[in-house]
């Protein structure tokens, strides 16, 4: 047995101690906890070289995974070259990393990683394992989304469990980085489809022909990355799709699959796994057209598409659409993984059967409009606007809503107090009043404008049964209740007179 101190495993906070032995290689952190072992007979492959806090072995597994032990010594590398092969019978290799800082070189997919190499030598190395998710951000450029880590101090938990357990090797960093783009010009010519001496002559299969040779180089690169990450599951494993579902935002019509642990949104341009962790709070709102409702997601962390976050997701579904629908589940999952919350079939408004699905696997709350609140029309919600975006104002028990763009929630603990205002011309804003939520600590504060002024009475009405503190200027505002009835140059010629 050898044994090697100060090692760190996958980027781990803090060193532990490694031992090699002939039946296989173990690291134990060395403030305690759980200890990590690999068996020799599951090393195919082992490389040394030059990492972050030392010198580095990256070993390859049979199950795919890579294992990374950093903080060698120099002089640690003639004898970790005999054991490596005399008890597991591997040479180990020396790679040298492109040190040339180079932006542009070649992208090599590997059984385990994608290798960006500069002059034939790896520039840096992408485990599958760290990918989240990848989408095509343009004709040419490719965008991969890193998984969040989350707070797993040794970073062992994900060796063997592939590409369904991923961001585990960076639970112990600070900084992370969450996207890298590639762009990839040009095309690449793909062998021609074999043709049976019958059907040489059709023209339909001419023409397929000629697409398969020329395809988009970064369509290529992207359909790779997705099956050897793993990204795009296998269908057997859909619990339940719905198709050309209408969402406000992100804006677009996108395909939802429904998972064991995540769900996928498939656009035209966009592709989205989203696990359920981060469904932070799930809404079920009627639009007060009387026509359709809004699923709404909360999601922490926010979706990402290039630069815009977008904290919530909004879909709208027609109120009196319904569809029938097998859940491609066994009765024992159901009654075992799930304990009753899911049903077999379900046939009903699709509203209703995607909240019913998701409050079942993402084990969610959901959250409606507060039975206490109803417009002056009996609705949940009031029509107002945020700057330029028009937009509904819901009225939950304990926070507001407003959907669709920006979608903005803001709960009533956090609420400082509630101003109703007038804003704008004399016959505007005898019409139309504006509602500002000052937040508390400073943290600045959201106005909801042109709200009509019949709503004025059941706002204030909720707002002193919720105990908010509410202060209405309107009611010291000099305005024109005299003349209601007045065309607007009546308007000016009295207030002329009345100044003279």
């Amino acid at each position: 047995m050898e044994t090697f101190e100060n090692i760190y495993l996958d980027f781990s906070k803090q060193s532990g101690r490694c031992r090699l032995a002939d039946s296989g290689l173990g690291w134990k952190p060395s403030g305690g906890g759980e200890a990590f072992m690999v068996d020799s007979n599951n090393i195919v492959q082992a490389q040394w070289s030059r990492a972050a806090k030392g010198y580095e072995i990256k070993i390859y597994t049979r199950a795919g995974a890579i294992i990374q032990l950093d903080g060698f010594q120099e002089d640690d590398s003639e004898r970790i070259t005999k054991i490596f092969k005399q008890w597991y019978g591997i040479t180990l290799e020396n790679k040298e990393h492109a040190l040339r800082g180079w932006n542009w070189g070649k992208a090599e997919f590997g059984k385990s990683e994608l290798v960006f190499s500069v002059s034939s030598k790896p520039a840096f190395e992408i485990p599958y394992t760290e990918i989240a998710n990848t989408n095509l951000a343009g004709k040419n450029e490719v965008a991969i989304d890193f998984s969040t880590a989350d707070n797993d101090d040794t970073g062992t938990n994900g060796h063997f469990g592939g590409a369904r357990a991923k961001g585990k090797k960076l639970g112990g960093a600070k900084d992370q980085l969450v996207e890298m783009r590639f762009y990839i010009p040009g095309v690449v010519n793909k062998p021609e489809k074999k043709e049976n001496d019958e059907e040489a002559g059709s023209d339909a299969e001419d023409a397929d022909v000629e697409d398969a040779k020329d395809a988009n180089a970064a369509s290529l690169f992207y359909d790779t990355l997705l099956e050897k990450a793993e990204i795009g599951e296998v269908a057997g494993d859909t619990y339940a799709t719905f198709l050309d579902v209408l969402h406000l935002t992100p804006r677009g019509r996108f395909d939802i699959d429904l998972y064991e642990s995540s769900f996928r949104l498939r656009g035209k341009t966009y592709d989205y796994k989203i696990p359920y962790d981060n469904i932070k709070k799930f809404l079920l709102l009627p639009k007060p057209d009387d026509v359709h409702f809004l699923i709404t997601i909360g999601l922490d962390p926010p979706l990402r598409q290039g630069q815009t976050r977008y904290p919530f997701l909004v879909m709208q579904f027609k109120k009196d659409e319904e569809v029938e629908l097998d859940l491609n589940m066994t009765e024992e999952d159901l009654k075992d993984k799930y304990n009753g919350k899911l049903q077999k079939s379900y046939e009903a408004a699709q509203y209703q059967i995607i909240a019913q699905i998701f409050r079942g696997l993402a084990g969610k709350k959901i959250v409606q409009p507060s039975k206490d609140y109803k417009s002056h029309h009996a609705q949940s919600g009031v029509k107002c606007a945020i700057k330029a975006n028009e937009g509904h104002l819901f009225f939950m028990d304990k926070s507001f809503m407003f959907v669709p763009k920006p979608a903005t929630y803001i709960s009533f603990d956090n609420v400082a107090s509630l101003t109703m205002s007038r804003v704008g011309g004399a016959i505007s804003a005898s019409r139309t009043f504006d509602l500002t939520v000052t937040l508390k600590g400073g943290a600045g504060e959201h106005q909801f404008s042109n709200i009509n002024r019949e709503e004025q009475q059941n706002l204030e009405d909720f707002f002193r049964q919720k105990n908010l503190k509410l202060k209405n200027e309107m009611a010291d505002d000099v305005s024109l209740h005299f003349l209601p009835n007045f065309p607007p140059s009546c308007i000016a010629i009295v207030l002329l007179s009345v100044h003279y």
